[in-house]
């Protein structure tokens, strides 16, 4: 059941890969009615539907070029305008930079919003490799195991559907997880200090149970939209 107290929300969520964006925000999703707003869904939702702003990101995408800042704001502005929206927003994947954070400021103004947080999901590093490279899921319907952390009930057999086939991302390994997660430090850490500074920055521990964090989320979101 959706708690129906709570104003309309804009919130960011910044972490690394393996952080658990994706699972917090389903959860926030749920309890809230916020839906969750990622960069790399919006732009092929838009280039499906054939949006103004969906028309100029296919012909950047199919150029081999990334898409302008300019073109993902617009297809942002389309989209915060459609009804489900109402109760806010989670924004995953974008800002990345500070120039983009400015600009997202901007177009929240003109929509008359206002950002009521960027949570940051802080996390180990040393941790952090253990739990994403130890991650595989079941080629036939997806759920997700890990070597240490979850691991099917029987082995070789999936919990959900018995499927005795599993994969793993290629990229999903020690050496790759540790130079994405330096990356992101680098790339993240602009937006840290920008969002500190205008008071809207909060930091949780995303190494703890899922549960815990959610909870954690849950009192940010009722703090910011009160």
């Amino acid at each position: 059941m959706t708690e129906t107290s709570v104003k309309s929300a804009v919130l960011i969520l910044l972490g690394p890969p393996g952080a658990g964006k994706g699972t917090q925000a389903r959860m926030l999703e749920e309890q809230f009615g916020l839906v969750q707003l990622s960069t790399g869904d919006l732009l092929r939702a838009a280039v499906a539907a054939g949006t103004e702003a969906g028309k100029q990101a296919k012909t950047v995408m199919e150029a081999g070029a990334l898409v302008s800042d300019d073109i993902v704001l617009a297809i942002l502005r389309d989209r915060m305008t459609e009804p489900d929206t109402k109760a806010g927003i989670i924004l995953d994947g974008f800002p990345r930079t500070a120039k983009q954070a400015e600009a997202l400021d901007k177009l929240l103004e003109s929509e008359g919003l206002s950002l009521g947080a960027a949570i940051s999901l802080e996390v180990d590093d040393a941790a952090m490799i253990e739990r994403v490279s130890g991650r595989y899921t079941c080629a036939n319907c997806g759920e997700g195991y890990h070597d240490t952390f979850k691991t099917p009930s029987v082995d070789g057999v999936c919990d959900k559907c018995g499927s005795t086939e599993f994969k793993r991302r290629a990229d999903d390994n020690a050496e790759t997880v540790g130079a994405r997660l330096e990356a992101y430090h680098q790339q993240t850490a602009p937006l840290i200090t920008y969002y500190a500074g205008k008071g809207a920055l909060r930091r949780v521990d995303a190494m703890g149970d899922i549960n815990r964090i959610a909870e954690d989320l849950a009192a940010i979101v009722r703090e910011v939209a009160a």
